[in-house]
């Protein structure tokens, strides 16, 4: 029997790191990556026949679970009239006219391929609308790897770039605040806010762990976006149709010039949107001066598995479903010694703390308790000896679905509660 083991020693001598995107590496766990060759429902199994219950859910577009009957069936029918035209075509049409028709702040839309590319073309549409070149992003937010996020705070407000090959010029022009800081974005604003193309922000930051924002700081945000002519972009990759159907923008009541989209509104397949103002959204050629394209964008495939994802969440019993999920979650992990969960609706973050766990919301990146890093790896091993599949690494959130099951809850909970004294 071909073993996980066997196909990860195949796989390096192929692609960097064995795998096609890093975190699936297991660099931040250690061990074997699991090589999984089927999923349904709530469940993964892997090549070596070992069953999970997941709450990776393909970090977070999976919120109806894997193969979901009704996105099965519309990607069949779909994929039997071709999978590719190059050409226009109804399904996009008519997902745009459903985001577009619900969303007030969506007034066009522009499908893409990733969320790194909706970023991408969001930002050089930032700065062809305002003619300024500076973008403010945010410490412990990520936008994707456009050369222009991968970005770090460094000296004073100056950018450091995360990633070889960006170079020193790119990161120049990305400036980096601190979250839940109002007094030092007001400061900063007043120094510099006519420089500002765009500040862009995850409302709800959920790769540095889950970092819930204080209302006001976004108000602030939103506020000084306005009052000195930048655009507010909000990223909401992971949070569109996942924390409401309208996203934060709709729990917020905050109102972006741009938003960008991906991951559930292609219903598991490649995927990226950006949308806001009509004024704005009509530079983007062929109206406007602003180039973007793309071979694959509003692949009549994944137009087809978002309407139909879309389609399930619409009338929000979903949304209501999933918060009575993670209220159960709550209480069955109240008061586990050393563990902190924060959550947000179907978003959920466990930490391992050396205290109890309690205290106030983590917001920032330096609120991380040290512990939370270096007892990951033992305590996601032990999961996931127990059948239970978390995001492999201390930084990424986990996801609920309408697919899992209050046992698998107390699955989740029963495990957590066993392994936690032992890492």
């Amino acid at each position: 029997m071909t073993t996980s083991g066997d196909l990860y020693a195949r796989s390096l001598a192929v692609t960097p790191g064995g795998v096609h995107s890093p975190v699936r590496a297991f660099g931040r766990v250690g061990g074997t990556p699991v090589f999984v060759r089927a999923a349904r429902g709530s469940r993964l199994e892997d090549v070596d026949g070992r069953r999970y219950v997941d709450f990776c859910m393909a970090f977070g577009p999976l919120i109806l679970g894997h193969a979901h009957p009704r996105v099965l069936a519309a990607v069949k029918a779909a994929a039997e009239g071709g999978w590719s035209f190059g050409t226009a075509e109804s399904r996009s049409l008519e997902l745009a006219e459903l985001i577009t028709g619900r969303l007030p702040w969506v007034e066009r839309l522009r499908f893409v391929n990733s969320g790194t590319e909706a970023v991408m073309s969001a930002l050089r549409l930032a700065r062809a609308a305002t003619g300024r070149t500076l973008v403010l992003k945010f410490e412990g937010c990520y936008h994707g790897h456009v050369d222009s996020m991968l970005i770090r705070a460094g000296s004073g407000l100056a950018g450091v770039a995360d990633s070889a090959g960006v170079t020193a010029g790119v990161a120049a022009d990305t400036l980096v605040l601190p979250l839940d800081d109002t007094a030092g974005l007001e400061g900063f604003f007043a120094a510099r806010g006519r420089e500002i193309a765009a500040a862009i922000i995850e409302p709800l930051p959920a790769n540095h762990g889950l970092l819930p924002q204080r209302q006001e700081f976004l108000d602030a945000l939103a506020w000084l976006c306005q009052q000195y002519g930048a655009l507010l972009v909000f990223d909401e990759v992971i949070t569109g149709f996942r924390t409401a159907f309208g996203g934060m923008a709709e729990v917020t009541g905050i109102r972006p010039d741009l938003v960008t989209y991906g991951k559930i509104i292609g219903g598991g397949f490649p995927v990226g949107a950006f949308g806001g103002r009509r004024d704005v959204m009509e530079l983007v050629a062929p109206l406007g001066p602003v180039y973007q394209a793309g071979t694959l964008s509003a692949n009549p495939v994944a137009m087809a598995a978002g309407l139909a994802t879309l389609g399930q969440l619409v009338d929000g019993t979903a949304y209501l479903a999933l918060e009575d999920s993670g209220r159960m979650l709550d209480e069955l992990l109240q008061d586990v010694p050393g563990l902190r969960l924060q959550r947000s609706g179907s978003l959920f973050w466990v930490a391992l703390d050396d205290g109890h766990g309690g205290g106030p919301p983590i917001r920032t990146p330096a609120g991380l308790p040290e512990t939370a890093v270096a007892r990951f790896p033992a305590f996601f091993h032990a999961l996931l000896a127990a059948g239970i599949y978390l995001p492999p690494s201390p930084f990424e959130v986990g996801f609920l679905s309408t697919a899992h099951t209050d046992d698998d809850l107390r699955s989740l909970a029963t495990a957590i509660r066993e392994k936690v004294p032992d890492t």
